[in-house]
């Protein structure tokens, strides 16, 4: 559970509440999330639980069984609240918590409030039931909700001065988002069918021959499943490789964060990886001592001194 919020001579009591309830959310409903924020210091904390606290309302909406019109009603009132933020229009003693958590949390980090917009972008799309025929298409559906959230979240984590290849930062941080969404993809395959909903790529189902789709436990007959996980895994690996660049731009504790958040990942990827058909049974985890461990190896600074080797025996090559 996310340590609760500690008093704070500078915040007022109306903010603390309100960051307790975000970091309460953030504990409940986030468990691999919490698991990395909890490495941060208090305000970057507070900030990130923020971030995720209304990110989770526009989710639960886009989630819920209202209808679709309700739904894009409600999504549009979480985005006039970002333009309240954005306008500074949002008072400490409102009822609403994670307004006023998110409105400090602007106050205090450069938080491009544009990728929260980018969010419910991503989110009307699954209202309108899109489907995605190519990995193209697909991104751009991973950019919103995951993506945005990467750079959303580097604005509260910053970048060291002088740190080498910085002006890419906020690129990576969208990469990595990519990457974490693709994973989330393929370990919910079968929850996302049993909800009327496919992401992977039509081509890619076609290529494996799995365009029936997953609605039962065991994979469409003929098909060659176990092609397609590794096929999307080795996608989703070259996302993390490239992603992982962003951690040496980043302090101690904000990459040991980020490193924490997406070791947790990756080893959910190892697991899909050796077990393709586990993912149509029921949702792949890790156990608690898992986490813990990959948030340890996150704090010690391997991950980040590993990539930053590697970045200097390899140069950056630029995308033409």
């Amino acid at each position: 559970m996310i340590r609760t919020v500690e008093p704070d001579p500078h915040v007022s009591a109306p903010v603390l509440a309100a960051y307790s309830y975000c970091e309460a959310v953030t504990g409940q409903q986030a468990r691999n999330f919490a698991y990395g924020i909890r490495l941060l210091p208090t305000p970057k904390r507070r900030a990130l639980s923020a971030v995720y606290a209304f990110a989770r309302r526009v989710d639960d909406i886009g989630d819920g069984a209202l209808s679709p019109d309700v739904k894009v009603a409600r999504l549009e009132d979480t985005r006039a609240l970002i333009t309240r933020v954005r306008e500074g229009d949002v008072d400490e003693d409102e009822t609403d918590p994670v307004a006023v958590a998110l409105a400090h949390a602007g106050e205090q980090f450069p938080i491009p409030l544009g990728g929260l917009d980018e969010l419910i972008d991503g989110v009307l799309m699954d209202v309108r039931g899109e489907v995605y025929e190519t990995w193209d298409d697909l991104k751009v559906y991973c950019r919103c909700v995951a993506g945005a959230i990467g750079r959303v979240s580097l604005g509260v984590f910053g970048t060291e001065p002088g740190a080498r290849g910085v002006e890419r930062a906020s690129e990576y941080a969208d990469t990595l988002g990519l990457a974490l969404q693709l994973t989330n993809i393929l370990r919910d395959v079968r929850e996302d069918a049993l909800g009327g909903r496919t992401y992977l790529p039509a081509d890619d189902l076609a290529k494996f021959g799995c365009s029936a789709g997953f609605g039962q436990p065991v994979p469409p007959p003929d098909s060659d499943f176990a092609g397609l996980i590794h096929f999307e895994v080795r996608r989703a690996r070259t996302l993390f490789a490239e992603g992982y660049r962003l951690l040496p731009m980043l302090d101690r504790r904000s990459g040991a964060c980020v490193a924490a958040m997406a070791g947790i990942y990756r080893r959910l990827l190892d697991r899909i990886e050796r077990e393709p058909e586990a993912v149509l049974r029921g949702r792949v985890s890790l156990p608690g001592r898992e986490k813990a461990y990959v948030a340890v190896r996150g704090l010690s600074g391997l991950d980040a001194r590993h990539v930053s080797r590697r970045t200097v025996s390899r140069p950056v090559r630029r995308r033409s």
